[in-house]
């Protein structure tokens, strides 16, 4: 009982220290004072205000464009990398790719900038591109650094599959691409979204990597928030920063539920045919229990 309420204690606490600060950022987004410590009444004002400043809702759409760019590509590139590691058991060089895909996951974001950032400028001198530093820089870092994390998210699903369902749809005739569209891509559906997911709040949340990449008129939202935070946190800061909140608390909720849906949907179809293939086999005569002539 003492271990059970200790556990209970620890979770409690846990949950309070991550979701505490996100409750008193929405409450002081409604503060009507424009000191942010010192609480004034309710007001919605500093939403309102969003709307006539700019510069800060420039820099969240386009904070949001890259957020999106980079899931979609690093979703691509992450599954990719994961089925070489995956399904490919012996090639020349699988240790030095598998380092290779994990190496972000433990290269400091400082060490990474830098060296994307030498990387540009260098492909700027040789081949002209890209002449200027910007959103698609920023993109590229940006899918670099989370395709690392959607392969190993990816990798850890294939792992647990059972080939036997793709290997009998193969046996049945159906090509390897109709395979992975038809049967891979539906049982690994929620690490791709899991990953997809991830690949978004990293973008969405990285400082140091587009510090570094970014050029003038690219500036993204932690960019902007870092800027104002050093003269002291605005009131508009918390309404923002509350908005994206909700929109992506929104947005994993949709994904969760969609996601499970369809998880449960496939479990009911295979357990429905199952039933129906026992039903036949049941209803079949058996040869050995011929009559006689």
């Amino acid at each position: 009982m003492n271990r059970f309420r200790f556990s209970n204690l620890m979770l409690v606490l846990g949950l309070l220290f991550i979701y505490a600060p996100m409750v008193i950022l929405v409450i002081y987004s409604f503060n009507a004072s424009q000191l942010v410590t010192v609480w004034g009444g309710w007001s919605v004002k500093w939403y309102v205000g969003l709307l006539d400043n700019s510069q800060l809702m420039g820099s969240v759409m386009r904070s949001l464009e890259i957020a999106c760019y980079t899931a979609v590509a690093a979703v691509a590139l992450g599954t990719m990398a994961a089925f070489v590691l995956t399904r490919i058991s012996r090639f020349k060089g699988r240790t030095f790719f598998g380092g290779l895909v994990t190496a972000p996951l433990v290269m400091p974001e400082v060490i990474t900038g830098l060296s994307l950032l030498l990387l540009f400028v260098a492909m700027a001198q040789l081949i002209g591109w890209p002449q200027e530093r910007g959103i698609m820089t920023i993109w590229i870092a940006h899918t670099t650094f989370c395709a690392a994390y959607v392969a190993v998210v990816v990798s850890a699903r294939l792992r647990e599959l059972d080939l036997s369902i793709e290997e009998a749809a193969m046996d049945l005739g159906a090509r390897p691409w109709k395979v992975f569209l038809l049967i891979t891509i539906p049982m690994i559906a929620p690490s791709l979204a899991a990953g997809g997911m991830m690949s978004f709040a990293l973008s969405l949340d990285d400082l140091v990597l587009a510090s570094f990449v970014s050029g003038p008129g690219s500036t993204t939202l932690p960019m902007e928030v870092f800027s104002a935070v050093r003269l002291g946190v605005k009131p508009e800061i918390n309404a923002v920063a509350s908005l994206i909140l909700l929109a992506v608390s929104l947005a994993t909720f949709l994904v969760w539920f969609f996601t499970r849906r369809a998880e449960n949907n496939r479990k009911r179809a295979i357990q429905q045919a199952i039933e129906e293939s026992a039903a036949d086999a049941w209803k079949q005569p058996d040869p050995r229990r011929a009559p006689a002539a």
